[in-house]
C-alpha cells in the first residue's frame, strides 16, 4: 500500500484529505438537517447554531494546533503557511461548543441543542478520519512505532499505530452505545451530547499517549490538556443528572 492513497478518477487524481474533509462537512450537515428536532428548534435558529458552531470550531482548532509546540509557533508567527496548515478535532469540538453557547445567548435560545449535533459530528469525524488514514504521514495523525499486529507502514518503513483506524472503531462503538441508551432510557436534554463529548475526550486523552506529538506539559501534550479541561466541564454538567434514576421508555409504553 502506497500513501497517500489518491482517488483516481481516470482524468484526474484527487488528494484523499481534501475529498474526505469536504464529504465530512457536506454529509454531516445533511445528517443534521434530516435528524434534528424540528419541533423544538425553528430552522432559522438552527442555522444560527450551525454558524456559531462552524466559526467556533474554526477558531478553536487553530488555537489548539498552535499550542502543540509553543516555541515553534512563536518562531513561525509570521509564516502564513505554518499558521494555516494545521488544525485539531478536539480544538474544533471545544471551540464549537463555545461558539454555540455564545450564539444561543445572542439569539435567545435557552434549550439544549447539543443532542441534535451528536450524530452529525460522529458521522463527519468518521468520514474525515478515512481521509486522514489515506493521506499517511503527511497528515500527522498517525501513532508512534509499534510491534502490534495492527501496525501499518505509512511509507517510511516503520510500523506505526494507525490511530485514525482506532478512532473510527471507537466512534462506531460509541454511536451504538449512545443509540441503545437513548432508546432504553428517557435522558434529559443535552445528555446524549454530553456523553458523546465525555466519551470522545476520554478516548483522546488516552490515545494521545501513543501519538508522536510533543508532550511538553508535565508529560501531556496540548490535546490532552484540552481534554482534561473539557472533561471537568462535562463531568460538572453530568453530575446534575447522572445520579438520578433514569426512566425507561418501556415503562412509559
Amino acid at each position: 500500500m502506497t500513501f497517500p492513497i489518491f482517488i483516481d478518477l481516470g482524468f484526474i487524481k484527487l488528494h484523499p484529505h481534501a475529498v474526505f474533509e469536504a464529504l465530512a462537512y457536506f454529509i454531516g450537515f445533511r445528517v443534521y438537517l434530516i435528524t434534528r428536532s424540528k419541533d423544538k428548534l425553528p430552522i432559522v435558529q438552527g442555522m444560527w447554531v450551525i454558524v456559531g458552531a462552524i466559526l467556533g470550531a474554526a477558531i478553536g482548532s487553530k488555537l489548539l494546533y498552535w499550542l502543540e509546540d509553543p516555541m515553534r509557533t512563536i518562531a513561525n508567527w509570521h509564516s502564513y503557511t505554518y499558521l494555516m496548515e494545521g488544525k485539531t478535532i478536539v480544538g474544533g469540538l471545544l471551540g464549537g461548543l463555545i461558539g454555540v453557547e455564545w450564539t444561543k445567548k445572542r439569539v435567545g435560545i435557552t434549550r439544549s441543542t447539543g443532542d441534535d449535533m451528536a450524530l452529525p459530528i460522529i458521522v463527519g469525524m468518521f468520514i474525515g478520519r478515512i481521509g486522514c488514514f489515506m493521506t499517511g504521514l503527511d497528515d500527522h495523525t498517525y501513532g508512534t512505532p509499534t510491534t502490534w499486529i495492527t501496525g501499518i507502514d505509512f511509507g517510511d518503513g516503520i510500523l506505526r499505530h494507525p490511530t485514525q483506524l482506532y478512532e473510527m472503531f471507537f466512534l462506531l462503538v460509541l454511536s451504538v452505545m449512545l443509540y441503545r441508551l437513548k432508546k432504553r432510557a428517557a435522558l434529559p436534554d443535552g445528555a446524549v451530547f454530553q456523553l458523546f463529548m465525555t466519551g470522545y475526550l476520554l478516548f483522546r486523552l488516552t490515545v494521545d499517549f501513543i501519538k508522536p506529538t510533543p508532550h511538553v506539559y508535565l508529560g501531556l501534550n496540548h490535546i490532552q490538556l484540552a481534554c482534561l479541561a473539557g472533561l471537568i466541564y462535562y463531568f460538572a454538567l453530568m453530575y446534575k443528572w447522572l445520579g438520578q434514576p433514569l426512566r425507561s421508555h418501556r415503562k412509559e409504553l
